[in-house]
């Protein structure tokens, strides 16, 4: 650990979903992995009437439940970290007992910390005026982590983070995207800046277009409260598939610094093309999923599932086009595309070639040559070059074959996402973190849709779960040789 370590950490939502299933367990692989500071102290945040054997118990239970591999050795280090704070997130004494437990004997204000906030986006405001009210400010040392959504749309966006600003500092703020934390993406920048053959031909003169996909099989379950007002678009397009466009078309930093790297991934948004009010269709479709089979079982339409609102059309698949009107991308279709109750649970980069301008092999038994693809899958991790060769025999035939530049050995452990990205808060290492001008040009390239989808309240198209989405997806490519890549 670095000097600049911070050795406070306040989790507030401690009881809550994303700390049960996230935080904790990541926190509690660190501590096997010997990567947590000695002195770290743990604050847990909540509103349960416990003491600390109260919390220490529910701690357990959640590691065995989501840890995957609970040891009673280790957990007796991790939980003599933690200290158990009650108390509702609208009281000033809960952030008083907070700055108390903080402070150093004798010192003038509470000890450098990471505040963490799993908890609702409505109360963000909430606890940062809070916690500013009882000595942690932006004089201070002190970081916010905050969990997306970042507002839920342009406006409120530009909101949020004026309330942030009152309070504390840019430089203070994480504001986290676990994807940025998966190591397949952070080797999506190797395997593009690293590999000379690789950066000559991405840009326009070779690429014909690029898909990104996140496909989830499971439906809302517990989070229809929130999914239900938020919706795909917001939930998942303006955040995660717009890191992964931006890491997939950024021009090469001058360094692997966090503003630096930022800076790159802000221009590909400001590049973005406007998309018409006319042209709204053209550009983006969304679907609802409906009843269906996976796995071999019946599942309910997003209609019937516990909490949906009756008669609700929020979006549950979108399938949009974006354009990068800059040297490196101009014309070339970036096709995003995130769906629930699919047939798997997947996410992937494919980036299709130009046809060969040459017909070689015109008088042969092959009568087409397929375009060449890169596939770089998220979950599970791979990422593979597809070419072409030929068959065996006497005739000229062929068939494609992959190579496999996937980077993981066996035995070699994959990192969670949540893991890396709780190193860097440690650390204070930004460069996985958003910025807020990434915010709002990710806003302002989805907007258009939102408020398009805000006055069209009477119906939205289905498609049976355990599928790949509505056959109307199709209707936003520029060719009709393009296809989604379902299959890596």
């Amino acid at each position: 650990m670095s000097e600049d370590c911070i050795c406070q950490f306040v989790i507030f939502g401690a009881t809550g979903d994303l700390a049960s299933r996230k935080l904790l367990p990541s926190l509690y692989h660190l501590q096997c992995a010997g990567l947590l500071p000695e002195e770290l102290q743990i604050h847990a945040v909540g509103r349960r009437p416990w003491d600390d054997s109260g919390w220490l118990e529910f701690l357990r239970e959640q590691l065995e439940s989501f840890a995957g591999d609970f040891h009673p050795e280790h957990f007796e280090k991790f939980a003599a970290r933690f200290h158990y704070v009650r108390g509702e997130l609208h009281e000033a004494d809960l952030y008083q007992n907070l700055a108390k437990q903080l402070t150093k004997d004798g010192a003038q204000q509470p000890e450098r910390s990471i505040f963490y906030l799993a908890i609702r986006p409505q109360d963000f405001f909430t606890v940062l005026q809070n916690l500013s009210a009882a000595g942690f400010h932006r004089d201070g040392d002190y970081r916010i982590v905050i969990e997306k959504p970042f507002g839920n749309d342009l406006e409120s966006a530009i909101q949020l983070n004026e309330q942030i600003h009152r309070h504390f500092r840019e430089e203070q703020i994480y504001r986290i995207d676990h994807y940025l934390g998966k190591e397949i993406v952070q080797n999506l920048l190797v395997f593009r800046f690293a590999n000379l053959p690789i950066e000559a031909v991405w840009n326009r003169n070779f690429i014909d277009h690029v898909q990104i996909t996140v496909a989830e099989d499971l439906g809302v379950e517990n989070r229809a409260g929130y999914y239900d007002q938020a919706g795909a678009l917001r939930d998942m397009v303006q955040n995660h598939l717009m890191q992964i466009l931006t890491l997939v078309a950024m021009e090469p930093p001058p360094s692997l610094e966090a503003d630096t790297l930022r800076d790159e991934k802000v221009k590909v948004l400001r590049s973005i093309r406007p998309i018409p009010k006319t042209a709204i269709h053209a550009h983006a479709i969304r679907a609802q999923y409906g009843p269906g089979i996976i796995d071999h079982q019946h599942v309910p339409g997003y209609a019937d599932e516990p909490g949906v609102a009756p008669n609700s059309i929020t979006e549950t698949f979108v399938a949009a086009k974006f354009y990068i009107d800059n040297w490196r991308w101009r014309g070339v279709p970036f096709y995003l595309r995130t769906g629930k109750r699919m047939p798997t649970k997947s996410s992937s980069v494919a980036i299709r070639f130009r046809h060969t301008p040459q017909q070689l092999f015109r008088e042969t038994p092959i009568d087409r040559i397929e375009p060449n693809w890169i596939l770089l899958s998220l979950e599970p991790e791979s990422l593979k070059i597809e070419l072409h060769v030929k068959e065996p025999g006497l005739e000229m035939r062929i068939r494609p074959t992959q190579l496999n530049a996937s980077y993981r050995r066996d035995g070699e452990k994959e990192l969670d996402a949540y893991e890396a990205l709780l190193l860097d808060v440690l650390e204070g290492d930004k460069a996985l973190f958003i910025r807020f001008d990434e915010v709002e040009w990710a806003w302002r390239a989805v907007d258009p849709f939102i408020k398009r989808w805000s006055r069209e309240m009477d119906y939205i198209i289905t498609y049976p779960a355990g599928t790949w989405g509505p056959e109307e997806a199709t209707r936003i490519m520029d060719k009709e040789d393009q296809f989604w890549r379902n299959q890596l």
